[in-house]
């Protein structure tokens, strides 16, 4: 059996004008017994159309905050946004959807899913909710732990339990999306991980499991069961 090709939305450095790539998303899918195929940026939707049809799943990948206009909001001071991330991402999340190919969404990937499903997030979480753990946290250790919920896919992965995460996000979901449901739930309550119950694989974690691949078993879970799902 030939391996999975798995599309890799690109990051983009606004201030250069480049698109680049953490070498973690590309190892992870590696690893995972995965080919990994980083997207250019466009939103020509004839090449998004090419480059979907090209690939067996997509990984939405982290980055700056999603522009509040998405769900309907003026924009806090605080946030950074990528208008070109934006329009690329927001064309091809309805086309991936579409196709049925299993999508897996990190960090901002999450934010945008719940977001361009009619959810909608807290824009400066440290300020707007002010509560809880650190979800802005320096280095590379786990920062805190999430809760799974029980009868769902990452339980049936994982198991029933909890699962310490990383965590390095500006904003996080606030009120969930109508086709999302949640899979794990942070110490002081925010949703962290989600699916869609009427796609076979269309999963968000607000963590970064590509960052703990090498330390967590969970994490390299997480990319086994999406590049078996894209077989």
């Amino acid at each position: 059996m030939s391996k999975p090709i798995i599309g890799i939305l690109p990051l983009f450095d606004l201030e250069k004008g480049r698109e680049w790539m953490l070498g973690n998303y590309p190892e992870a899918v590696f690893r995972s017994g995965g080919i990994p195929l980083v997207f250019p940026l466009t939103q020509d939707r004839s090449r998004l159309h090419e480059l979907l049809s090209t690939v067996d799943g997509v990984i939405f990948t982290g980055g700056p905050d999603v522009d509040p206009g998405v769900y309907g909001e003026k924009p806090d001071p605080t946030v950074k946004v990528s208008p070109e991330r934006d329009a690329m991402e927001l064309a091809l999340l309805p086309m991936a959807l579409e196709s049925a190919k299993p999508v897996f969404c990190i960090c901002r990937g999450e934010q945008l899913l719940n977001a361009a499903l009619g959810g909608t997030l807290w824009q400066d979480l440290p300020f707007m909710r002010g509560r809880g753990v650190n979800h802005n946290q320096s280095g590379e250790h786990f920062a805190h732990r999430n809760a799974v919920l029980p009868s769902t896919p990452l339980a049936s992965l994982i198991g029933e339990r909890e699962i310490l995460v990383n965590s390095l996000h500006h904003q996080a979901i606030k009120e969930l999306a109508p086709a999302l449901a949640p899979m794990a739930v942070s110490e002081d309550g925010l949703v962290e991980a989600v699916y869609m119950p009427e796609k076979s694989f269309v999963w968000g974690v607000q963590w970064h499991p590509e960052r703990s691949f090498d330390v967590s078993e969970d994490s390299r879970k997480l990319f086994g069961a999406f590049i078996n799902a894209c077989k």
